[in-house]
């Protein structure tokens, strides 16, 4: 034969991305794996967990563009927070989707005070609150330290990373314009991520 045929998206290592106590146990071991900088076992886990946590992103944001930034900016989380996982308190799964579920209900939420911003100004200015302007600046420092790692990434990866993170595009529309297959460019970002993480010193 000339080739094999591509493993069904959500799967691992040929076996379907579906409840089971096997599959929860290889998950497990791939999350403590990149924990430890494993890049193919984050690479195995994206592979497997992506199409499920942005089926939970767009059912939250209810837009698939959105949707998309939600599963990078978790993917991100996952990788960056890898080491906190304790098996002990619960599945890989349930640990990766109560992280997106969570980034999912922070857009929804800033996009809701967004639109009071702009339809009752001085009822919002009136309220603000101190925590939010906090948060927003920690978010903006730690969009700094991220754009500061990207100087240590390949062209390619930080090209594809700076479309998907910074500039919001879908993994459709980065690989329209970039011209590349769509699953060369979800690798790029992938890769990327991966290299963020360590660039960052997260878990060192």
């Amino acid at each position: 034969m000339s080739g094999q045929s591509p493993e069904p998206a959500g799967t691992l290592h040929g076996v379907p991305a579906a409840p089971g106590a096997g599959l929860a146990a290889q998950l497990g071991g791939l999350l403590q794996r990149a924990a430890r900088g494993d890049q193919a076992a984050f690479a195995d886990l994206y592979d497997a967990t992506s199409s499920r946590m942005y089926g939970l992103a767009v059912r939250v944001v209810r837009d698939p563009a959105q949707a998309e930034e939600v599963t990078q900016e978790a993917f991100l989380e996952v990788w960056k927070t890898s080491s906190r996982f304790d098996p002990d308190r619960g599945s890989a799964l349930s640990w990766i989707l109560t992280i997106c579920h969570r980034k999912a209900v922070d857009r929804v939420r800033s996009a809701e005070a967004a639109t009071r911003r702009d339809t009752s100004y001085h009822q919002q200015n009136s309220t603000i609150d101190h925590d939010a302007t906090s948060d927003a600046a920690q978010a903006s420092m730690e969009a700094q330290r991220v754009r500061k790692a990207l100087g240590g990434l390949t062209d390619v990866q930080r090209e594809a990373i700076e479309l998907a993170y910074f500039g919001g595009y879908t993994h459709t529309e980065v690989a329209s314009m970039l011209d590349l297959p769509v699953g060369t460019a979800k690798t790029r970002i992938r890769d990327g991520l991966i290299r963020l993480r360590d660039k960052m010193g997260v878990g060192q």
